[in-house]
């Protein structure tokens, strides 16, 4: 059981991090752009909230088989096929939780006030700078409910990690899995020890999200 949480307590950890370095730009630019597209990149972000996990994990299958172009550059390089290993989790995690973490720095970013970056530019403050000592510290609150959503979010995975990782034990087997392969076995005493957990662990980071929001001035 250590094993399978300290798999998908990494996963969480990688996936996080990756989506707050990938997501802030994304959310900027949809916030900010005027272009005919931002409708479309909106839509194709959202798009994990209402697709079945299956469809997302078939289709990224595909693109990482090793007959694939992907699949086989990454194979080139490493020596090593992409499917079914960890890091086609992390892929399919930071596709599928993508949403969780951009549309709450987008909402965010549309609620700075333009006089703050105008004010910030007169002061000879170049757009990076402007956006590291304005937007983030404004925006603090959602950076940290995007980061706990993103985070809870993978936890929780379990149709795309199923289609691109499969269930190896210690690489790509993570407690959803886990949780449907004991009640496969029909050992619903762990069944339920992972699932109460998992059910815990998922109110519990909802109930402080809200808690901190309602202390804060600047909401999702």
């Amino acid at each position: 059981m250590t094993e399978i949480i300290l798999v998908t307590v990494k996963l969480a950890l990688v996936t996080t991090l990756i989506l707050l370095v990938v997501s802030p730009p994304i959310a900027w630019w949809l916030s900010r752009g005027r272009s005919w597209t931002r409708s479309i990149v909106e839509a194709l972000v959202a798009l994990p909230l209402v697709l079945p996990p299956t469809v997302l994990g078939f289709y990224i299958l595909l693109l990482i088989a090793p007959a694939a172009p992907i699949g086989s550059l990454w194979m080139a390089i490493t020596g090593s096929p992409l499917s079914f290993s960890f890091n086609a989790l992390v892929l399919g995690s930071v596709l599928y939780s993508l949403p969780f973490v951009v549309q709450p720095l987008h909402n965010a970013f549309r609620q700075i006030p333009p006089s703050l970056l105008e004010t910030a530019a007169t002061l000879g403050a170049a757009p990076l700078d402007r956006f590291v000592s304005v937007v983030v510290p404004f925006c603090k609150k959602s950076f940290i409910t995007a980061s706990c959503l993103g985070f809870a979010h993978t936890v929780g995975e379990f149709g795309v990690v199923l289609m691109i990782g499969g269930n190896i034990p210690g690489e790509t087997q993570v407690l959803s899995i886990a949780l449907f392969d004991a009640v496969e076995r029909l050992d619903f005493a762990s069944a339920h020890i992972m699932a109460g957990g998992l059910m815990a662990f998922s109110l519990l980071s909802l109930i402080m999200i809200y808690r901190y929001n309602s202390k804060t001035n600047v909401g999702l």
